[in-house]
């Protein structure tokens, strides 16, 4: 019993000095990692009156934060500017800045290699850096969308290295990003964070210092569970997806319009919520984070036949898309070969200038091998890379859009006029039922 005593008082000993920081708000964060996570991360932190310190090798990206210049759309210049110039918001591309932190967040990309499967090497190098710096009191925080596992698998052995002993002389959790670009209402600051540490005082210490500038903390039982919600959050919108893209290629044969089916389905109050079909998924999670999960089923015995054939169904759909056009135009006694065809919005997501995993680009790339002449408008892309080739957004004005074509809406921007384009259009193919309020002949749906 003495023993037992003993232990529970070193353990809520351990850590006291960082908890007294963060508690007056001294603690010197870091963050590893400065896209589309780690910028807005940083800069919650020095708002709530921390001195953070931002970490990446990008060195224009580096040089523009110091200038107080965001190269994130959802940091503003006019939030970061005042930040910097107060000195509560630096960026270095010294990963030897870990030293002077007490706490380091690690926001570093998780791609998947050609295989499809995970691609961890900035994991790896990150924290390689992280240990040959580490020293005691320090609380290091994973939150880039991994398989679980990873914290206690692979990062914790990196870190034992030093000889520390985690929960007693360094603290290690995991909590998950759930950052939306773009998304206006739901921020770093109101998504509440869940948080999983190795050891019960790791979780303490993370969740006391994230309430400092998240509104809700949640804490749950490991690391693993943590690593398994982002996951199973992503994975979720991938299958339900999948079922309305389906959905899609049903009523298409069946000469239903899939758009109406929906509204009128989630009219029901209870055991329905709306998805809806599109050219394909996008951003870097969705399209993503279903293979770290089958992966690592897989490796565990498990064949994960629904979210794979989700998989397959959502990769499937710039085709079907790609089919609409052609097949448009063939009713109007055109080919695809040489008809003039614009792509409208080409970012992954609405009013978002985020390019990463973008089906609208697979459309792009397909209109163009089919022969078609591929011009396209986008407020948030000035210019495009394809195939090797750069292209310039076209203004979407009325002599352009009466010299195309075909039109095809790829990504739903509000800041369109779609009334002009389904008033000065010969053909439009509606991949997101954007012209829903502007119906005709002329006016295709997916």
């Amino acid at each position: 019993m003495q023993i037992a005593e003993t232990l529970t008082l070193q353990t809520h000993q351990a850590g006291r000095a960082l908890e007294y920081k963060i508690g007056n708000r001294s603690a010197r964060l870091g963050v590893i990692g400065l896209g589309y996570v780690g910028l807005p991360l940083v800069t919650e932190m020095a708002q709530a009156g921390f001195h953070a310190t931002g970490i990446d090798l990008d060195r224009r990206k580096v040089e523009s934060i110091n200038a107080g210049i965001s190269p994130v759309p959802d940091v503003t210049n006019d939030t970061l500017f005042p930040l910097v110039v107060a000195g509560k918001i630096n960026a270095t591309q010294s990963l030897a800045a870990v030293e002077n932190l007490d706490a380091v967040s690690v926001c570093v990309p998780t791609p998947l290699r050609k295989t499809r499967d995970p691609d961890l090497s900035y994991i790896i190098a990150a924290f390689e850096a992280i240990r040959n710096h580490l020293r005691p009191e320090q609380l290091i925080i994973l939150e880039s969308t991994t398989y679980p596992g990873t914290t206690r698998e692979l990062v914790l052995p990196i870190l034992q290295k030093t000889g520390m002993e985690v929960g007693k002389d360094f603290f290690l959790a995991y909590s998950p990003e759930r950052v939306d670009p773009g998304n206006k209402k739901y921020t770093t600051r109101n998504i509440p964070k869940v948080i999983g540490g190795m050891t019960r005082r790791c979780t303490e210490l993370a969740a006391l210092l994230y309430r400092n500038f998240v509104e809700t903390i949640v804490p749950v039982a490991s690391p693993e569970t943590a690593e398994m919600v982002k996951l199973l959050e992503n994975t979720f919108r991938s299958v339900n997806i999948a079922l309305a893209n389906e959905m899609a290629l049903v009523c298409h044969k069946l000469c239903i319009n899939v758009w109406d089916v929906i509204e009128a389905a989630q009219t029901k109050p209870f055991g329905f919520m709306p998805f809806y079909p599109g050219p394909g998924l996008g951003g870097h999670c969705i399209p993503v984070d279903p293979h770290y999960l089958t992966w690592k089923a897989r490796m565990n015995g498990v064949e994960p036949r629904l979210i794979e054939l989700a998989g397959h169904i959502n990769s499937e759909m710039p085709r079907f898309a790609i089919g609409r056009v052609a097949d448009a135009l063939n009713e109007r006694q055109k080919s695809l070969k040489g008809s003039r065809v614009l792509a409208v919005g080409v970012t992954y997501k609405r009013d978002a200038s985020d390019l990463r995993e973008s089906s609208a680009l697979d459309v792009v790339r397909g209109l163009r091998e089919k022969g078609a002449i591929v011009y396209y408008t986008d407020p948030y892309v000035p210019s495009l890379e394809i195939d090797g080739s750069r292209i310039e957004s076209v203004k979407l004005a009325p002599k352009t859009i009466e010299s195309m074509d075909c039109l095809v809406v790829l990504t739903d921007h509000s800041s369109f006029d779609y009334e002009m384009i389904a008033n000065h259009s010969s053909l439009v193919v509606d991949s997101r039922n954007a012209l829903k309020s502007f119906p005709g002949p002329h006016v295709v749906n997916l």
